[in-house]
């Protein structure tokens, strides 16, 4: 058979609960295996989910730097920084 458990947990309860009847056996590796995609596609999707939540959640505006000042003239839009030395 192809199909193996990845996750140790099922593989100890693999372990335990084999009793040596091929048939039985290969249903309950079956069982398992199904149990496990699972238990590992809603652990990822959980830890995807909470990941995004926590990095949407940061502050990402800058500190210590003013806005910029938008002006309007003659149909001319112009964006001037705050901090920005005219004598430069």
């Amino acid at each position: 058979m192809g199909k193996e458990l990845r996750v140790n947990e099922f593989k100890i309860l693999f372990k335990r609960l084999k009793q040596g009847n091929p048939v039985f056996d290969h249903l309950l590796l079956a069982v398992l295996y199904w149990l496990e995609q699972h238990f590992i596609n809603l652990k990822t999707e959980s830890t995807v989910d909470n990941a995004i939540q926590q990095y949407n959640s940061v502050d990402t505006t800058p500190t210590g730097v003013p806005p910029p000042i938008y002006s309007e003239t003659d149909g001319e839009m112009r964006l001037t920084a705050r901090h920005f030395d005219k004598n430069f």
